[in-house]
């Protein structure tokens, strides 16, 4: 059985009581960094053999896990934060599960994308995830376009070190649109702030962003 387990965005105390027994029973744990996971498992006193599943590694270890799969092995599959396959590694391991009709689960909790959506306040009825904005302005550019074009709220990963040049973008693309930057969720600095692109673009550039970041648009 594979299972697909959410971890913490932030505060461990939001791992659930489901998610620690199922680390705590299964045969191996594959996470996207063996590291950060390391911590996340020794905080709560779990001692599982431990292998890497990250993007550089994955069609090798997908093979690998599949064996041990097939040969009736319990694995657990973890993310640094929330729900693997979502802008994460495990989609090609849950495909290849479905493809030899293997068994597998979905054991939930915290989410980046939910969290950052609700305490934006805005529109929840319906939304847009977009993953991470791409890297290249002119990409960018085009997804924040899609995003003032949209009559719902749209909700994106962004870097911190690109941060200002998404707001400045925004500041010309979406002028009117309201934003919410989402960072550090659930941690002790946490912060939504919401405003014009303009009024977070001044924001920021006198105080740089740290931390994880959500970008929430408005659709309205």
């Amino acid at each position: 059985m594979l299972y697909l387990v959410a971890t913490p965005i932030g505060n461990l105390g939001d791992i659930s009581h489901r998610a620690l027994e199922v680390l705590r029973s299964v045969d191996l744990i594959a996470a996207e960094d063996t590291r950060h996971s390391g911590n996340l498992l020794r905080h709560f006193e779990i001692q599982k053999r431990l292998v890497s599943y990250h993007e550089h590694n994955e069609a090798r270890r997908t093979a690998e896990l599949l064996i041990e799969l097939k040969a009736g092995r319990a694995i657990a599959l973890i993310s640094d934060a929330g729900l693997p396959t979502v802008s994460d590694p495990g989609h090609r391991l849950l495909r290849a599960c479905i493809a030899e009709a293997l068994p597998y689960t979905v054991i939930p909790g915290p989410s980046a994308v939910l969290t950052a959506l609700v305490g934006s306040g805005f529109d929840a009825t319906h939304f847009f995830f977009g993953g991470f904005l791409p890297v290249k302005s002119g990409q960018r550019e085009r997804k924040l376009t899609e995003a003032a074009n949209r009559d719902c709220t749209s909700v994106f990963f962004e870097s911190p070190h690109r941060i200002l040049k998404t707001l400045e973008a925004c500041t010309r693309l979406l002028p009117e649109r309201q934003i919410c930057v989402a960072r550090e969720l659930t941690k002790q600095f946490e912060e939504y702030r919401k405003g014009l692109p303009a009024e977070l673009f001044a924001h920021y550039s006198a105080r740089p962003a740290k931390g994880e970041i959500a970008l929430v648009i408005s659709g309205e």
